[in-house]
Formats: structure tokens, sequence, C-alpha cells
């Protein structure tokens, strides 16, 4: 049977019994759009299954046509509208873009870099601190001790190797080393290196010597010093490098 045959023979078959829709509706209790959509093969609003069948068989029914006839008929047209349906498209699943491996593996790369970095900087840190400590103790052990008399020589020798004794440690040279921003410093005491490194801002460091002092600092303006608590000017410009010896001069009114 060719495609629109059955909806066509329907409707025919109820013009020439001269059965309008609006008789057909009341006598059969089918709503007239369903009618219109068997007589039109407009499958998308009818309902499928029993319902299509039982309007189907009531329509044929009250206007006196062969039953299976007419249900042989729709259920092929039915049957091919079916088949000509598309078939539902497969969803499938996207597969991840081409460059989300790439950058997996150079976030790993930029953390295992980032890590070791952080590692490094931080022994050198370490390492610094502790060399700067160690000059520090071996200055301070190295500073000639003050002779003290012999106590078999009297009263008079133990007096007088008194006053040598205080005299030899007024002229010791304390210097305290206060830092306001990052900078590098060195230090050097009677021309032994105490330190070469870089503070960090708010740091104090505090260092002996017999004679002199060469202090060096990368940002002069970072840099306040106090020799034997007495303030020092500064290096040199501000944001500039300088560097100053101080001695017991600097001491001086």
């Amino acid at each position: 049977m060719a495609r629109g045959n059955f909806g066509e023979r329907l409707k025919r078959e109820r013009e020439l019994r001269e059965v309008s829709m609006d008789e057909l509706t009341k006598a059969t209790r089918i709503s007239a759009r369903f009618i219109e959509a068997l007589e039109n093969e407009d499958w998308a609003k009818l309902p499928g299954g029993v319902f299509g069948h039982g309007f189907v068989r009531t329509i044929v029914r009250y206007l006196g046509l062969n039953e299976e006839a007419l249900l042989g008929e729709y259920d092929l047209a039915r049957a091919e509208h079916l088949a000509a349906a598309p078939p539902k498209p497969e969803e499938r699943i996207p597969s991840p873009p081409k460059w989300l491996p790439v950058a997996a593996v150079v976030v790993v790369l930029l953390l295992v870099a980032g890590l070791f970095y952080a590692g490094r900087y931080g022994w050198r840190r370490y390492a610094t601190h502790r060399a700067s400590k160690k000059s520090a103790a071996a200055s301070i052990a190295e500073q000639p001790q003050s002779q003290s008399g012999s106590s078999e020589a009297g009263s008079t020798q133990q007096s007088s190797s008194a006053a040598t004794s205080g005299a030899s440690s007024a002229a010791l040279l304390n210097l305290s080393v206060s830092t306001s921003a990052a900078t590098r410093v060195r230090i050097l005491a009677d021309d032994k290196l105490l330190l070469d490194a870089e503070l960090p801002a708010g740091e104090n460091r505090h260092f002996s010597a017999n004679q002199q002092f060469e202090v060096t600092a990368g940002d002069s303006s970072a840099v306040l010093l106090e020799l034997n608590g007495k303030a020092m000017p500064t290096l040199g410009a501000p944001g500039a490098s300088g560097t100053m010896v101080l001695s017991q001069k600097d001491l001086r009114p």
C-alpha cells in the first residue's frame, strides 16, 4: 500500500457516507483532533498501541467498514512511518582536549622546580647564618686577653694590672648592625671577614674587634650602625652601596 492511502481512504469513506466531522465526534466520543490526525496520518499527534487500534475500530464500526482490513492498513501505514524515522544519533562522551596532558606535565614540572628552588634557597640562608655565627665566635675567641699582673707582686702590682686590664677593655670595639630593609652586608674586623651575606629587614647582629671595622652594604640607607653604643653616620647615599671604616677615633667627641 502506498504511503498515505490509509488516511485518504478513511476520509473518503466518511465523506461518501456524508458523515460530518462533528457527527463522527459525537457518535464515537473521539476528539476531532484525533480523527483529523488519522485522516492526515499525523502520527505524532496520535497515541500508539491499543489506543490507536481502539480509535480505528470505533470509527470503522460506525462507518460500517471492514474492521480487520482497515486495522491492517493502519498498522502497515504506521509501521512505514516508524521505519522512515531517522535513528537517534549516538551520544558519545567527548574526549579530553589534547593539550590537557601537556598542561598537567607543565604544572608538575613547575611544582618540582619551585620546591627545588625553595629548598636550595633555604639551605643557602641556613648555611650563611651558621657561617656568620661561627666567624663571630672565632673572632671573640681569638681576641687577646688582657694580661693580669702576678698575684705575688703585691698590692701595687695588682692595682697596675687592674688599670691595664681596664684600659684594654676600654679599647675593645663593639659594633651593632641593624637592617631596616633587606640588603647585602660585608664586615671585616681587624682585616678578618666576619660576615658576607644577604640580611633581611629587622636583622640585628653584634661584632667585636680590637682596632677597626670595615663595613660595606649594598643599600647604605638600609643599614644602621652603632659603635660602642654610639650611632654612626650612614655608609653612603640612599639606595647606593657604601663602605665605612670605624675605629677608636670615631668614638671621640
